[in-house]
């Protein structure tokens, strides 16, 4: 290398303004073209430096003579020449080892370079280093001409107070008290050590309570310890930092009797300089005022390609081989070493798998010798490894005394030949090495053969063994698990190049744990088709709210959340002794957070306080205190003076809202204070008050007073965030909201429907980075977006057309591992980001839901329940003051009407839908529950329809309009049930109508199940209805009516009569008890024909009165378009026929012995 000046101005950013410097030097690893201006910038006739190899093994190093606080760095080419760098990396060295990489944010390494070969191109550091030595190493450079370079670093002077210890040592000082003006103490300092574990600091307080701030395993750990407990347990203040054993200097600033080892630099309290304070005082043990800087050279084995091969020592007559090294990985395998035996033929492999380090040895016509010890070495802590041969006995050793080992007593000596292999790459290389395992990507140092050390330096430059793919004087490991990027609790795991998050039991999905895997309401639960039941809830998301388990009733056309406590019951109120007033607390299963979330993204909350009373008053008067509150409202909550029922702040009950309580005077029924009975009770619905967290009752121990109070689960329905929706009627309207801040982290839901086949659905764009989710065709959605690594596309493609104008799902995430593409239900399509790169998202613009901001490419249709990062967008609010844009978005069934079961019609509603049941014989929010009921003997249920309209004009078909003439013509009769029995032969099902018709279901003796029609009554039919029938009719429905249903559920409102006692059951579930000995079956039975004959001339229509009557013996538990056999000789469905007389003998009361008359048909099912 050649030696020059540095030479040119040196700017200080912060601090006194450098001078030039005369004593700097500079040297390279090789030289082509060197001038002794070369790093002077912009001046005339400088010429730069140049290697006379190309490549990027090359590089530049500056001393600057002292420790300097670095700024800023800026590169130009050789003058007059092709020759400029477009990418370098900088290290930085107090010693001119042990070499640091700069990173930048997102731990960026590479620096963008130049263009030509005279422009200056600076870059100010983000974060400013202090080093004497600088290197530069080119990555990239002008393809049509070489290596180039001139270089300047700009910097301040550093000035330091040091301390050196050398683990025997220590520092002991009697500080006063602090001044009782100071609010706050601090400590701060800089250490750098090359030993993982030790005691930095130990300070004591005048109330016997220390801390401790102690490195261990490269981490610190600050401790609190209370009082003079021998105990060693301390409480664990704060864990930070990971790897900072690697003799660089780290900065503390904080508000085992293993001493530290090493340099500690600024050390200061309060302000007070205690090295300057030091140097005047005795110390304990060896410590110095200078840092002793002990060389370890270590060398990066940065890819699958790394190796580094050395000549082995030749065979002599020595009894003894040994090898020794250390290193530092994250990886669980990976061959750390190996070489061939000489002569004996055969090889020898020391490699770590599973974390374990494996010795195997491989000699001709001898079985494999296989040992291994230590385990969990790919903690990132140094590691060292001994391998021993000698006569008879082989030690494999790892971490010395504190480690393991294992022994082998193999009848030869092990010896290295002429050529070792420290890793190897999987596919081998022109050296032969041959690596069956993993290879190694990490660290090592201290390689010794035949206790003989490695100078690394020499083999860096190219003066001993050879090498590929490594970084030689500096370990450049990073703990990626450091500052975790897993969220919600999920556990990190690294490699060497990339860290891997484990969610499971976190109730979260995706690399880094980011999206919920739960619903964020009842709501969304229902319209996915479920029924009541326990779910987990996540009310926001991928936000920090935990899911908790939370019971949704869905029985109603509104669906409920129900979160209890600890007391629902009506509790008598029992006076304790000495205290003026009852008071109870209530604990609701879920967290506080997620209480008020739930509470404020729903529609309606309501809660039932109840109190009963006798000669004990409630409230008083409004003008006077109240004798009793609650407490209610987010967080501790506030005291609320009026009950359920009335308006907050009112001092009132319900009863004094309505004016009828029991006395006009008072406003509640119990300040009456009478010796009867009373009560006040209603809905506490202001859902600001809600809910009740703790109850105080004031008049409970006067003589004669008794009272019990009751305060309901708290209830609350309608998610504002799920129907949340705007239609956009333009390609040129778009919704404008602020910034969208996912730097780390983005998750994007939404539903869309269109009947374009193109548009953006949203975009935020910064200077140079942008976010966008956009339907591209017609059956393609394209999720992309830049972080500074350029734009990187995910799409997704369906196979059937999105244009549909049906509701359709997406979701889409981006993370610093990975960005997903989910499109309803489709597999999410995923691409990897780059490793090492920019991970942040800066964006700086207005957000554009439906839009951009160009109004190019925009998107028509509706948006519905849009959230970013769990937080939902209020798009309807937003398109109530913005022209082009409508809130809400109709047109609900064509999406979500499959979910009306059973014949339900699916209804629009401005938000929402619902499921009509009226023309089914199920009930519910899907009309998905059965209808069913007991039967007992005698009981029964009649349904009559009215006389139709052409009985009421004169019986005259010619007087009926067509229109209402084919309204009424029946084509067929359709028939639908589910029955459980235990008894046969019975009757099922009867109608008749007044043309004196009838159609019956039977159920003969053997279990078979027929249908008769016929024109006469037949008396052995009526016979066999008066036996009785025990057991359950479910779901019953003939054409459009229900007349289980109208007894059931309306029976003031129906045409139905019932006999006996009908109780409703939930015989007909199929939750019933599934071990019955009575069969459960469905029967749906089409005629083909209609009951009455439509087109007879003396017919209008359906004339006359049909009367529907139904006798159930059993308990039945059935499911529509199925039956389910519990015993032999259950129903079998069979094609339809004509009975004849041998074919049904047990039918006694078949219309005729000679078979079946020419109007009677049966049908078996």
């Amino acid at each position: 290398s050649k030696r020059g000046q540095v030479k040119g101005n040196a700017l200080c950013l912060e601090g006194p303004h450098k001078s030039r410097s005369t004593n700097a030097c500079v040297k390279s690893s090789e030289v082509y073209s060197l001038d002794d201006k070369m790093v002077f910038l912009s001046l005339p006739g400088a010429g730069g430096w140049s290697p006379s190899s190309s490549d990027r093994y090359q590089w530049l190093e500056v001393d600057l003579g002292e420790r300097t606080q670095i700024t800023a760095v800026a590169t130009q080419g050789r003058y007059g020449s092709s020759d400029w760098l477009t990418a370098y990396l900088l290290m930085f060295s107090d010693t001119g080892h042990n070499w640091k990489q700069y990173r930048q944010e997102d731990s960026i390494g590479a620096f963008p370079g130049n263009s030509n070969a005279d422009s200056v191109v600076q870059h100010k550091l983000q974060h400013t280093v202090i080093a004497r030595y600088v290197r530069l190493i080119p990555l990239d450079w002008n393809p049509n001409g070489r290596i180039g370079l001139r270089l300047e670093t700009y910097g301040c002077p550093y000035n330091s107070d040091v301390l050196s210890f050398d683990g025997r040592g220590s520092l002991l000082y009697w500080l006063s008290p602090r001044p009782r003006q100071m609010t706050r103490e601090s400590i701060s300092l800089k250490f750098k050590t090359l030993k993982n574990s030790g005691i930095l600091l130990y300070t004591e307080g005048q109330s016997e309570h220390s801390l401790t701030l102690e490195l261990k395993k490269g981490k610190l750990l600050l401790l609190l310890r209370q009082g003079r407990s021998s105990s060693p347990d301390s409480h664990h203040l704060v864990s930070l930092g990971s790897l900072l054993d690697d003799q660089h200097w780290h900065h503390i600033v904080f508000g085992s009797n293993k001493n530290f080892h090493g340099c500690l630099e600024n050390l200061v309290y309060n302000g007070m300089n205690l090295v300057d304070l030091a140097k005047q005082k005795d110390q304990r043990g060896n410590v110095t005022f200078s840092c002793a800087e002990p060389v370890f050279v270590a060398m990066t084995f940065t890819s699958p390609q790394s190796y580094l091969w050395l000549r082995g020592v030749p065979e002599l007559s020595s009894t003894v081989t040994s090898v020794g090294l250390q290193f530092q990985t994250w990886n669980r395998g990976g061959l750390l070493l190996t070489f061939v035996l000489p002569k004996q033929g055969g090889a020898v492999w020391l490699y770590l798998s599973k974390a374990r380090l494996h010795l195997q040895i491989h000699k001709s016509g001898r079985s494999p010798l296989e040992l291994s010890a230590g385990s969990a070495l790919n903690d990132g802590q140094w590691h060292s490894v001994e391998l021993i041969s000698r006569r008879g006995h082989l030690t494999v050793a790892v971490d010395g005394d504190e480690g393991a080992s294992s022994h082998a007593s193999p009848s030869f000596l092990l010896t290295t030949g002429s050529q070792l292999f420290f890793g190897c790459p999987a596919e081998g290389n022109s050296q032969e090495c041959m690596n069956p395992f993993k290879t190694f990507q990490g660290c090592m140092r201290l390689l010794t053969v035949d206790n003989q050390q490695v100078d690394l330096i020499m083999v860096q430059q190219r003066l001993m063994g050879n090498y590929s793919h490594l970084q030689i004087d500096m370990c450049g490991i990073i703990d990626r698990c450091s500052q975790s990027h897993c969220e919600h609790g999920g556990s990190c795991s690294q490699s060497w190049s990339t860290f891997h998050c484990n969610c499971s039991s976190t109730g979260y999905s995706g690399a880094t744990c980011h999206s919920s895997i739960y619903e964020q309401s009842c709501e969304a639960y229902k319209h996915k088709g479920n029924t009541s039941g326990y779910y987990y809830i996540d009310v926001d998301g991928s936000g920090p709210i935990r899911p908790q388990l939370i019971y949704c009733n869905m029985t109603e056309d509104k669906t409920w959340i129900v979160i209890k406590h600890n007391n629902t019951e009506l509790t008598r109120v029992r006076p304790l002794p000495g205290k003026n007033q009852h008071s109870a607390h209530f604990e609701y299963t879920s967290e506080e957070e997620q209480l008020a979330a739930i509470i404020s993204q729903s529609e309606h909350c309501e809660q039932e306080l109840t109190y009963h009373c006798r000669k004990s008053r409630l409230l008083n008067t409004p003008d006077g205190p109240p004798l009793s509150w609650w407490v209610g409202g987010p967080g501790v909550g506030q005291m609320q003076t009026y009950w359920g029922g009335a308006a907050p702040g009112s001092q009132q009950c319900v009863c004094g809202l309505q004016e009828n309580c029991v006395d006009p005077k008072h406003h509640c029924n119990c300040d009456a204070d009478r010796t009867e009975w009373a009560n006040d009770s209603g809905l506490l619905t202001h859902k600001e008050t809600l809910p009740v967290r703790s109850l105080v009752l004031g008049d409970v121990h006067r003589p004669g007073s008794e009272s019990a109070f009751r305060v309901g689960h708290l209830r609350c329905h309608g998610d504002k965030n799920v129907w949340n929706a705007a239609f956009f009627d333009k390609e040129t309207s778009y919704l404008h909201f602020p910034t969208f801040h996912g730097e780390l982290s983005a998750d994007i839901s939404f539903l869309f429907k269109t009947t374009s086949s193109s548009g953006v659905f949203l975009e935020n764009l910064g200077i140079k980075d942008f976010i966008r989710i956009e339907l591209s065709s017609s059956t393609e959605v394209l999720f992309s977006f830049d972080v500074g690594n350029g734009p990187l596309e995910v799409h997704v493609k369906s196979g059937v057309p999105l244009d549909d104008n049906r509701w359709h799902r997406i979701r889409a995430e981006r993370n610093v591992k990975e960005a997903s593409l989910r499109l309803d239900e489709l597999p999410a399509a995923t691409q990897e980001a780059p490793a090492d790169g920019h991970i942040h998202l800066q964006l700086n613009s207005q957000l554009f839901i439906g839009g951009t901001a160009s109004r190019q490419k925009g998107f028509r249709g509706c948006i519905r329940s849009l959230q970013l990062n769990g937080v939902t967008l209020d798009l309807e609010e937003r398109a109530k003051i913005t022209p082009g844009v409508q809130p809400g978005c109709p047109g609900h069934c064509s999406s979500y009407g499959s979910l009306c079961q059973n014949q339900g019609r699916c209804v629009e509603r401005p938000n929402s839908f619902s499921c009509d049941c009226s023309p089914s014989a199920y009930n519910g929010a899907f009309c998905d529950r059965e209808v069913s009921a007991s039967f007992k003997l005698g009981t029964s249920v009649s349904y009559t329809l009215k006389e139709p309209l052409s009985n009421k004009l004169n019986r005259s078909s010619s007087t009926l309009p067509s229109s209402i003439y084919s309204d009424m013509t029946l084509r067929a009769e359709n028939v639908s049930l589910s029955f459980r029995t235990s008894q046969s032969p019975a009757l099922l099902l009867y109608v008749d109508s007044y043309h004196r018709e009838y159609l019956a279901l039977l159920l003969n003796k053997h279990g078979k199940c027929s249908v008769v029609f016929d024109h006469l009554l037949d008396p052995e039919l009526s016979r066999l209805a008066t036996l009785g029938f025990t057991g359950c009719l479910s779901a019953v429905l003939f054409n459009s009516i229900s007349p289980l249903k109208a007894a059931l559920l309306h029976p003031g409102t129906s045409p139905v009569t019932v006999t006996g006692p009908l109780v409703q059951s939930i015989c007909g579930s199929t939750s019933a008890n599934p071990y019955a000995a009575e069969t459960t079956h469905h029967l749906s039975v089409g005629t083909g024909q209609p009951l009455v004959n439509a087109i007879r001339s003396d017919s209008a229509l359906i004339g006359g009165v049909i009367a529907v009557v139904i006798f159930v013996t059993v308990s039945a538990s059935a499911i529509m378009a199925r039956i389910f056999y519990r015993r032999k000789g259950t129903c079998q469905s069979q094609d339809v026929k004509t009975v004849k007389p041998e074919d049904s003998p047990e039918l006694a009361f078949s219309g005729s012995q000679n078979g079946p008359s020419e109007n009677q048909k049966e049908y078996f099912i």
